[in-house]
């Protein structure tokens, strides 16, 4: 078993890093890649998962989050691949505290949650977190409404948080939020991650 990946960050896509480890180069898929920069030191908590057709490395920035998304794998109908999704659109705490006040709709706001997966989520781990000490926290869904189209690289940066999850109101807003405010130019990359981290904050 694979505890955890220490390195660094050798490039990013839109769901994994590439993560050098003494000169091997290992896949880990993480929530929100974007927040990494290329060459950055990173420690992440492993989840490995060994499947006929794929071995497949999961890495989280604390075992808080890793142990969270091992709960969320034990509930029936979400894989690893929607577990990993809920934690990019939402923080820990967000998705904690939309599971324990038994928040089926904004639940379902989450990719690929339909209403009968939001409340398998709420009546398999409702009790559970509470038990484990989950404390609750602000939920992240932002009721900003959306503003004038943008254009430009501010698209890509929309682009590049659609395909990470968030919905198009959230994409703009965060798009606005980490613009660059004083003149100078940002590269595509660079305002990818401001943003992600703008919507971490919301």
């Amino acid at each position: 078993m694979i505890e955890f990946v220490k390195g660094e960050v050798a490039y990013h896509e839109a769901d994994y890093l590439a993560v050098d480890v003494h000169g091997v180069g290992y896949q880990v898929f993480v929530p929100n890649p974007f927040v990494f920069s290329d060459g950055e030191e990173v420690m992440l908590y492993a989840h490995f998962v060994v499947r006929e057709d794929a071995q497949l490395l999961y890495g989280f920035k604390t075992k808080r989050e890793r142990n969270l998304f091992r709960l969320l794998l034990e509930v029936s109908g979400v894989g690893p691949k929607a577990a990993l999704a809920m934690l990019t659109h939402m923080q820990p705490e967000a998705l904690v505290q939309a599971i324990q006040i038994e928040d089926v709709k904004t639940l379902t706001k989450l990719p690929g949650v339909g209403k009968k997966t939001a409340q398998r989520l709420v009546l398999d781990l409702k009790d559970k977190l509470a038990k484990l000490g989950w404390e609750q926290g602000p939920l992240l869904m932002p009721e900003t409404a959306p503003g004038p189209a943008l254009a430009g690289g501010e698209r890509d940066v929309i682009d590049a948080l659609l395909a990470l999850g968030y919905n198009e109101e959230e994409a703009e807003w965060a798009a606005r939020e980490s613009k660059q405010k004083d003149g100078v130019e940002m590269g595509t990359e660079e305002w990818i991650k401001k943003a992600l981290q703008a919507m971490m904050k919301r």
